[in-house]
């Protein structure tokens, strides 16, 4: 199982255009998609380690207070850069 490549470019898309980040619920309604899809997508793409695996590093998730921020990494929009092809299709 993996990320939808589909969801995981409108996220990396809209982190790109947020450069000190993204609510998880903003990102959720930019996204039209449910929270737990999100999290989902954060961890195959996100820095974190997520049952034993490491993701890719293409998203950072920082704490602001109450909020929890996705913050696209320098790996992130290298990818972006170099690939018109959705990242996760390859």
């Amino acid at each position: 199982m993996s990320a939808d490549p589909a969801i995981v470019t409108a996220l990396l898309a809209e982190l790109a255009d947020a450069p000190d980040g993204m609510s998880l619920p903003r990102l959720c309604k930019r996204l039209g998609v449910r929270m737990s899809v999100l999290l989902r997508t954060l961890a195959w793409i996100g820095e974190d380690d997520t049952g034993g695996v490491h993701g890719a590093g293409w998203v950072r998730t920082i704490e602001d207070g109450a909020r929890t921020l996705a913050v696209l990494t320098d790996a992130g929009r290298q990818v972006l850069h170099d690939t018109d092809d959705p990242p996760l299709s390859r």
